[in-house]
């Protein structure tokens, strides 16, 4: 059964930091690439960052450019991102996603795969 359970999420000051965690179970991230989004209430869910699998190059929305990153770790099969001086317009819930697609999926129809999604809350 193919499953993306999302962690790290949480409430942090303006400025803060947290580290969010994607684990795969039933596939292996190592032949997909995989996507960070966002939806916050009242709004379209939105691209984040992604790590592709063959024929793309990490990708990262511009609102969060220069303050996350997302890695992969291929020996635990999971899925980070790392995210520095947060904004209170970083709240949301994130997802992590998975997709077949060779290149740079940015799109939420581009993935096969999606978690339940984790909360993240900056207050100012």
């Amino acid at each position: 059964q193919v499953r993306l359970v999302e962690s790290g999420g949480g409430l942090v000051q303006s400025g803060g930091s947290l580290r969010l965690s994607c684990a795969a179970s039933g596939f292996t991230f190592s032949t997909y690439a995989v996507g960070w989004f966002r939806q916050a209430p009242g709004k379209e869910r939105e691209f984040v960052a992604n790590f592709p699998w063959v024929g793309g190059s990490i990708s990262y929305a511009d609102s969060v450019k220069g303050r996350f990153t997302i890695s992969k770790d291929f020996a635990e099969n999971t899925v980070s991102l790392q995210m520095n001086s947060l904004k209170p317009e970083d709240t949301a819930i994130y997802y992590c996603a998975a997709s077949r697609r060779a290149g740079t999926p940015t799109r939420p129809h581009e993935f096969d795969y999606w978690g339940q999604g984790t909360q993240v809350t900056v207050s100012s």
